[in-house]
């Protein structure tokens, strides 16, 4: 076994990789355990990485800086892919009530990590870690952490401090998040169930249901009319499938000529077919989609390169193949195939034909479950690019002595935003399964706690156990606590936020999956989830953002 044993000697790269991997197998083994439901996660490989560190070998730092520094760019990236879609709608309407009061608690945080360690004299490289740790926030770790490194005059002993003080506050942190959200329910004398019933009640899905309706046509004025002529298909949003004169039923294309006593297979919301029907004629209760005919639906998803932001009517799918388009399914939702409606990647169309006729329709769709469920890493390479050029771009302000750069932290989450918001450039697709983007997220992670933690292990506990650690502590739960109390009493007694909201928000503006949790656990619902989602894109980038302004604003 000498070789194992002189292996960070013989072979650093190999010993380091190999400590990583360990490290990574018992963090995650660590990070499963849990109290009430309750449990680290992934942040369990910190705590594994300051063990390995402080018992172990010297890892080679070379590597391990290169690890944690690839490990924050795949996490960041994969966050601003699955968040994209839908940043820039959380800022509209509710989400901007909710994003100011999630963007005070980040900034109040800000202020008092630096007031706190000013007021006890503390290193300033230690608030860096204090502000991060106290809202279990990894990425404004990095963020700070690589700031720090670039400014100079830093010595590797200070460079390791923000990790050591991040490691000493996230427990507590959790700890306080949760104690914050019991606080307001007592105070407040809040029943969760009753809130979370509330809560669905006020905000049931307002998207109505498509349903389909045979109509006759009785209005003379469309008599010998082309169906694309027919007037109020926009305004009511409703499409056509099928028409059936005598005994035959066709597919609806918009050169299909309709005269009295026709019968069409009109597709929409309620409130748009009554308003079409009576434009049309009367109701039937026949069912074409029943009758015997050669006519048939599938359901075909959109992958082909060609196709993606086309509109409905600039394919011609009618015209083309002769089969109509009557639904579009995207993201859980569904839409009437109106022709103004662009395709993206991954939606679900609906189309209306002959069986051979459909199948041409489906090929040029694409209709590839295999180009679906790939991950494209042209693109995912690409944007990582984009994301550490922006990132290493330095940006001056003035009054700082020392230009502001993103980072490997907001520059890829910036740009992931922006692709993952606009879906594709060219034939460059930002599309990820979302099992494969969890994996890369957790992957990324992991390798950044573990080196992290590694490079922290050395004075760990000779720091927490000492008076600097208890102060850095107490700290971190001022910094943590009261933030999160003012927010949350201002939104309840001012807003009349409800608790659902309420919970989610305090937990998203301090981005704690393990707060989130315990928020769904005692009210039975997730709905804290809908706020946690909504304000979590921006207080990470602000938080990254933040850690940046104090590594600099501090040590100028």
């Amino acid at each position: 076994m000498s070789w194992m044993l002189d292996l960070h000697a013989t072979q650093p790269v190999a010993h380091t990789i190999g400590t990583l991997a360990l490290v990574c197998v018992v963090g995650m083994v660590l990070g499963s355990l849990k109290f009430r439901g309750i449990g680290l996660g992934t942040s369990g490989v910190l705590f594994a990485g300051i063990l390995a560190g402080h018992c172990g070998e010297a890892i080679d730092h070379q590597t391990l800086d290169f690890v944690k520094e690839f490990g924050l760019i795949l996490f960041v990236f994969t966050i601003g892919l699955q968040l994209g879609p839908g940043f820039f709608a959380a800022l509209r309407q509710q989400g901007v009530k909710m994003n100011l009061l999630a963007a005070t608690i980040v900034i109040l945080g800000a202020a008092g990590a630096p007031l706190a360690g000013w007021l006890v004299g503390f290193d300033a490289a230690a608030v860096l870690g204090i502000f991060s740790g106290a809202s279990t926030n990894t990425p404004s770790l990095g963020a700070g952490t690589q700031t720090l490194g670039m400014l100079p005059g830093i010595t590797p002993d200070r460079l390791t401090l923000p990790a050591l003080a991040y490691a000493v506050t996230y427990p507590t942190a959790i700890v306080g998040i949760i104690g914050t959200l019991l606080l307001l329910k007592r105070v407040f004398r809040i029943d969760p169930v009753q809130e979370a019933a509330n809560f669905a009640a006020k905000n049931r899905r307002q998207v109505e249901p498509l349903e389909r309706r045979t109509l006759v046509v009785t209005n003379p004025n469309l008599d010998g009319v082309r169906l694309d002529a027919i007037p109020g298909q926009i305004e009511t949003r409703v499409t056509i499938s099928r028409v059936r004169r005598g005994g035959e039923t066709h597919v609806a294309t918009d050169a299909t000529v309709i005269h009295r006593d026709d019968r069409i297979v009109v597709v929409g919301a309620c409130a748009g077919l009554d308003q079409f029907q009576r434009v049309v004629g009367q109701r039937s209760d026949e069912d074409l989609v029943l009758t015997d005919s050669s006519i048939t639906f599938r359901r075909v998803v959109v992958t082909d390169l060609n196709v993606l932001g086309k509109t409905v009517g600039e394919l011609s799918l009618d015209e083309r193949f002769g089969v109509a388009v009557t639904r579009v399914t995207r993201a859980d939702i569904e839409m009437s195939a109106v022709p103004g409606l662009r395709l993206q990647f991954g939606d679900l169309v609906q189309i209306v034909g002959a069986a051979a006729d459909l199948d041409k329709a489906a090929a040029s769709l694409g209709n590839s479950v295999k180009e679906l469920n790939e991950t494209h890493f042209i693109p995912l390479f690409t944007g990582i690019v984009l994301g550490i050029a922006l990132g290493t771009l330095p940006i001056a302000f003035p009054g700082l002595p020392q230009p502001i750069r993103l980072g490997l932290a907001g520059g890829p989450l910036i740009v992931a935003l922006l692709l993952g918001r606009l879906g594709r450039i060219g034939r460059l697709v930002w599309h990820m399964p979302v099992n494969t983007n969890l994996a890369f997220r957790e992957f990324g992670i992991a390798l950044f706690f573990a080196a992290v933690g590694l490079g922290a292990g050395a004075k760990f506990f000779e720091t927490v156990f000492s008076a600097t650690g208890l102060q850095w502590l107490l700290a971190g739960v001022c910094v943590t606590v009261l933030p999160l109390v003012l927010v949350g009493i201002f939104a309840r007694v001012v807003w009349k936020m409800n608790f659902m909201d309420l919970s989610g928000l305090l937990a998203g503006s301090m981005t704690d999956p393990p707060a989130l949790a315990f928020a769904s656990n005692i009210a039975g619902s997730d709905a804290p989830t809908v706020a946690y989602a909504t304000v979590y894109p921006l207080t990470t980038l602000l938080r990254i953002l933040s850690a940046q302004i104090l590594a600099i604003v501090l040590f100028r």
